[in-house]
Order: C-alpha cells, then sequence, then structure tokens
C-alpha cells in the first residue's frame, strides 16, 4: 500500500514538472511560431486587431449581375447569421430629428434628402445656441425639414443566391467570411524584392568557412598547447587566452584601418580572414585535449607515428563532441554576425550582402508588408536552428565527458 502511495505521488511531481516546463516552453516557442505563421499571411491579415495565429483569406463570391467576385461577410438577417456579399460600400446614412423635438429621430440615406431652401440659399435654424443646416426628410409622404444629428457609412449586401433580397450594415464593423490558407510566395516575393538569394549564399560561404577555418586554428592550437611542451608556452597561451576580455567595439577601428590598407574593404574576404582565429575555440580544443590519455600518444610514438598522425587519426576522430560543440557555436557567431559585415561592406553593394545586411535593408523597404519582413526573418533563423537541433546531441556527450576522466 506505501509503495503504490509512493508511486502516485512519484507520478503526480513527474506530471506536474512535465506541464510546467511544457507550459513555459510553449511560451519560449511562441514568438517564432507566430513569426512563422504571420510569414504566410496577406498584408492586410497581419494588421488584424485582435492579432490571428493563423493566415487566413477572405472569401469571395461571384454573383449573378455582377462582374468581379464580390466578398463575404457575415449579415444577421431576422437573427439568423447567413453569408451575405457586400454589393456597394461607403453608403453614407444620416441621422435626422426636428429641430423642436430632436428625440424623433429617423434614419436616411443622404441620397435621400436635400437641403430646405436649395443647395444654394439652404435654410439654417439655431439649436442650442448654435446654428444647423436643415434638410427636407420625407416622413410617410410628407416632407418635414430637420437637422443632421450624425452620419455614418454602410454596406449594401446581398443574398448570393437571391440577389434581390438586401441587407444595410456597418462594413467595418462586420465580420468577413474567411478560411484558413497559406502563402508561401512569399518567401519568393522577398526572394525578390531584396534578393535574398544571394545574400544567403553568401552567408552560407561566409559561414562555411569561418567554421572550418575556425576548427582548423583550433584544433592546431589547443593541441599546441596541449601537448607541445616550448618555452613560455603557458604565458603566451594566458595572453591569448586574455583576448577574449577585449570587446569587439574596440577592436573594430583598428580592424577596418587594417582593412582599408590591405584593401579588403567591401569584400567577402573581410568577414573570413579575421574571424577563423579564435582564442575561445583554442581554449575549448585545448581542455579537451588535456583530458585525452597520453599512454595512447605515447604508444603510437613509439609506433613511429607522427605527432600529426596522432591528431589526425587518433585524438580527432575522438573528439567529435567537442567539434561539433565548437562548430555549431562558430557557426551561430557567423551567421547571426551584424556589426562587423555593417561596418566593412557598402550597403550599396547588395552584391556582397549577408542576410543580417539584407534584413536592415528589406526592413525600410517592406515597412508596410511586415509578412514579408518575418518571412526574410525566417529565412534567417530556420538554418542555425536546424543546426542547433542536429547539434544539440554534442553538446549532451561533450558534457558527459567532460567528466569522465582517462
Amino acid at each position: 500500500m506505501k509503495f503504490q502511495s509512493y508511486r502516485l505521488i512519484r507520478f503526480l511531481n513527474n506530471l506536474a514538472v512535465y506541464v510546467v516546463l511544457t507550459f513555459f516552453a510553449l511560451i519560449m516557442l511562441f514568438p517564432f511560431l507566430y513569426m512563422l505563421s504571420t510569414s504566410f499571411k496577406l498584408p492586410a491579415d497581419t494588421f488584424r486587431y485582435p492579432p490571428r495565429m493563423l493566415p487566413r483569406d477572405p472569401v469571395s463570391v461571384t454573383v449573378t449581375g455582377y462582374k468581379d467576385p464580390l466578398p463575404l461577410y457575415y449579415i444577421e438577417v431576422d437573427g439568423v447569421k447567413k453569408e451575405f456579399a457586400l454589393a456597394k460600400s461607403n453608403i453614407k446614412v444620416g441621422t435626422f430629428a426636428p429641430a423642436e423635438n430632436l428625440s424623433a429621430s429617423v434614419e436616411r440615406y443622404l441620397s435621400e434628402v436635400s437641403p430646405t431652401g436649395g443647395a444654394m440659399d439652404q435654410k439654417t435654424v439655431a439649436v442650442n445656441g448654435k446654428e444647423e443646416k436643415l434638410y427636407d426628410v420625407t416622413v410617410d409622404g410628407q416632407v418635414v425639414p430637420m437637422i443632421l444629428l450624425s452620419q455614418t457609412t454602410v454596406g449594401e449586401f446581398i443574398d448570393p443566391q437571391n440577389p434581390e433580397i438586401k441587407a444595410y450594415q456597418n462594413v467595418r464593423l462586420s465580420q468577413p467570411v474567411e478560411n484558413l490558407s497559406w502563402h508561401p510566395e512569399n518567401y519568393n516575393a522577398v526572394i525578390e524584392l531584396q534578393g535574398l538569394d544571394r545574400a544567403l549564399t553568401n552567408t552560407a560561404l561566409v559561414t562555411i568557412l569561418v567554421v572550418i577555418g575556425q576548427l582548423i586554428t583550433s584544433i592546431l592550437g589547443g593541441y599546441a598547447f596541449a601537448r607541445l611542451k616550448f618555452p613560455g608556452r603557458d604565458t603566451v597561451f594566458v595572453f591569448y587566452l586574455g583576448t577574449i576580455m577585449i570587446p569587439f567595439v574596440m577592436l573594430i577601428v583598428p580592424l577596418y584601418q587594417l582593412m582599408v590598407l590591405i584593401g579588403w574593404t567591401d569584400h567577402l574576404a573581410a568577414l573570413i580572414i579575421p574571424w577563423i582565429f579564435t582564442a575561445y575555440g583554442t581554449f575549448l580544443m585545448r581542455q579537451h585535449f588535456i583530458t585525452f590519455p597520453k599512454e595512447i600518444e605515447e604508444a603510437a610514438l613509439l609506433d613511429g607515428a607522427s605527432r600529426f598522425t596522432i591528431l589526425k587519426d587518433i585524438i580527432i576522430p575522438a573528439s567529435v563532441p567537442a567539434l561539433a560543440t565548437q562548430a555549431t557555436f562558430t557557426f551561430l557567431y557567423a551567421w547571426n554576425s551584424f556589426i562587423w559585415p555593417l561596418v566593412i561592406i557598402n550597403v550599396g553593394n547588395e552584391k556582397n550582402h549577408v542576410l543580417t545586411l539584407a534584413l536592415n535593408v528589406l526592413r525600410g523597404r517592406a515597412s508596410d508588408t511586415p509578412n514579408l519582413i518575418l518571412a526574410g526573418a525566417a529565412i534567417a533563423i530556420i538554418p542555425p536552428l536546424i543546426v542547433f537541433i542536429l547539434g544539440q546531441r554534442f553538446f549532451v556527450e561533450s558534457v558527459a565527458s567532460s567528466g569522465v576522466k582517462g
């Protein structure tokens, strides 16, 4: 009995933990999901209030006697909600009342009334100390001079099956008939508008070369600091590691001057070569190589293997989790880099733009179409998200292996 109670309590505790974690996970995922769904919407749907998660398109219907399809709206007729087509909009309706009895108001279309005394010499009357214009309004077959209390606009809605059946209602306050729909052509539109295909290619090229370059320099530097003995090794490593503490903003001006001297401004080489050396990556690889058993290396050296052979055939294959971790972090940094490309690449040189620069320009060009801006953001976010998901298991392996001593 106690064992069953313990199992029940444990199950409830685990269930509560999963519910709480799921709740916060959904909160964290909601902005991304909303961005993704909005990228498939029409511009008008993105400005709807209150905002909606899923994209919807208005439904239109072909009505006999009308050349173009008419949009459908929900109209309440005799207490029943029906689907009516909007035939006319912006029909002006006024509320009129006699000056001596403002409570006796009637509604008329402005086209059905005329100014009292004519348009050139319209009569007026004083109401509450204010001069009001008079209009001739027909009530029960008699023309009664009245003042205009208020006016609004309505639409003329007709039954698609029987156009003779009409209803009048405020169009803005009417609910349109809509269906769930998707517009993947938004992605084609944003690519054609800003040339994101070229920016995507440039970003992929820069990112891949930076990742490969950092892996090579980090592996060689990390192995040298971990295994090779040379004078001043630890001192050099401490100074090299200390460069991590230098803020990037302090490096922008001297690095830019160096690029001007070399002639790499406005070239993709300036986005690649300066970033293939990383103190963080060297530190990560050094710490990983230190944990590698020395006995294996000594046995390989006795068998005549060179340092390069040991590194290539023994250490690197055994360091996949650490390399994947380094590659993932480098990929995310290089892919999302913005400040340095903004400084070194001219905004007008679109052929050398990376995604972050292209999105910055797109923000101005497509300011009235947020669906296109979010489509561009999705193009920029999805690749690193996929890389992070694929590399996640290597993080776990790296953390787990870091606690195992050889």
